[in-house]
């Protein structure tokens, strides 16, 4: 008999968001599905675990092929918490999202939901991040059904390189093109403070900014949503620079001899 996949769902806009509700609905097809989901917002949190409180875990659901959990931890912290207390072991897969706005390009650094799946990565475990193009709570998930029914079908029969996870971002329309599997653009947040005064006279400051791409190249996450595909970015969670180890040879020389 083939065994039945175990799947780890988790994001960072929390347990009760639109996106991880769409995620869960469309994963129960695949296998056994466990839930452990920050019981708070933690998008912006990118790798941060929890060290000086407490982690706690609180059961939502316990039925057969369905068990859900929400943490007072980051996404990472849900991660580790499932293999570690929950599951008492590795899933067969991770999925994290869908998460209301991009992840395309610069923003998988900053990105809890991307954090969460690198952590899946280093665990050597398959693991896959959603996000759509919106930071809207009322999006239509539902363009992007098939496309990560797809993803999912294929990743769970073929699996993934080990230290490869994928990042996958979805235009927001109403029909979605295909999949383009492309690489992280070259983009940035220019990013500015709104600065201000309380009323006793202390001051206090908004980070706000707007995200520009410096990518003139086709092939890229930014131009494959912008073009109405979905992009799939394959993501290393080594990020040795292979190619400055012999241009940085020099420094190897013992500094006596300076």
């Amino acid at each position: 008999m083939k065994k039945i996949p175990t799947i780890l769902i988790t994001n960072d806009d929390g347990v009760q968001a639109q996106g991880i509700r769409f995620l869960i609905e469309v994963m129960r097809e695949f296998g056994n599905i466990v839930v452990v989901a920050p019981d708070s917002p933690q998008s912006g949190m990118g790798h941060a675990i929890t060290v000086h409180t407490p982690l706690r875990l609180r059961r939502l659901v316990n039925e057969e092929n369905y068990q859900e959990y929400s943490c007072n931890g980051t996404p990472v912290d849900c991660v580790k918490l499932a293999e570690q207390v929950v599951l008492k072991g590795k899933p067969d897969l991770l999925v994290s999202g869908i998460n209301h706005g991009s992840n395309a390009s610069i923003n998988i650094v900053y990105s809890g939901t991307m954090a969460a799946v690198i952590e899946g990565c280093i665990d050597h475990i398959p693991s896959i991040g959603f996000s759509m193009n919106d930071f809207s709570h009322h999006l239509n998930f539902e363009p992007a059904r098939a496309i990560i029914q797809h993803i999912v079908k294929q990743v769970l029969e073929n699996g993934l390189k080990e230290g490869i996870c994928l990042n996958v971002n979805f235009p927001v329309i109403e029909e979605i093109k295909g999949i383009k599997v492309t690489r992280q653009a070259d983009a940035t947040w220019e990013e500015e403070f709104d600065s201000r005064t309380d009323p006793r006279g202390g001051s206090y400051h908004w980070l706000t900014g707007k995200f520009v791409s410096r990518d003139n190249g086709n092939e890229n996450d930014i131009n494959a949503i912008a073009k109405g595909f979905a992009s799939v970015v394959p993501v290393k969670i080594d990020l040795t620079a292979y190619d400055q180890i012999e241009s940085l040879k020099y420094l190897e020389q013992s500094i006596d001899n300076q």
